[in-house]
């Protein structure tokens, strides 16, 4: 990040709470809420995020945004782009034909989903979510995109786990993270 960041990143961080043993014993939850009802935090966020990609990629084609709290940023990034925005949701929630795939989160399992013509085979992504623990959905979405013949430019993220080591379990693929506990 460039020496004029510092201040958006203090902001950034200045606006997470924690909230210890949620959603289970053990976890300790970031939560982003107070970034959302801050206008001007959410576009320092947007603005950091748009910073990183442009200087990072030469052409993205679209933003992928996970269920749910990539779907706050994911757009937000997508329109200052000017490129697309895509779902992937958790199972059962999207219509028409899908692909899915499961996975195991820090406390538990899940499946995510897509629609089958969500992303085109060759198209360039860069998928986007608040906070990369253990990287089990991230790296869900980087099997979406495998099936689907997408090419994943990297992963972004506000917050990162960095002792929960997601990271590892998303390369080759490159992770971008705001802020790092």
């Amino acid at each position: 990040m460039a020496g004029d960041s510092q201040p958006k990143l203090q902001l950034l961080s200045a606006h997470i709470r924690t909230f210890p043993d949620f959603p289970k014993k053990g976890i300790l939850f970031r939560d982003i809420s107070p970034i959302l009802k801050n206008p001007a935090v959410l576009t320092a966020v947007t603005d950091l995020l748009e910073e990183h990609v442009r200087k990072s990629y030469q052409q993205v084609d679209l933003i992928v945004g996970l269920d749910a709290r990539g779907f706050l940023f994911g757009p937000l990034l997508a329109q200052r782009l000017g490129v697309g925005f895509v779902l992937i949701r958790k199972i059962g929630k999207l219509p028409g034909p899908t692909l899915s795939v499961a996975y195991e989160l820090e406390y538990g399992l899940a499946e995510a989903e897509i629609q089958e013509d969500a992303v085109t085979a060759g198209q360039k992504v860069l998928l986007i979510d608040d906070l990369l623990a253990t990287g089990g959905t991230l790296y869900a979405a980087c099997q979406l995109m495998r099936k689907l013949q997408a090419e994943v430019l990297g992963c972004v993220v506000l917050i990162e786990m960095s002792d929960l080591n997601g990271a590892d379990k998303l390369k080759p693929h490159k992770v971008f993270s705001l802020l790092q506990y």
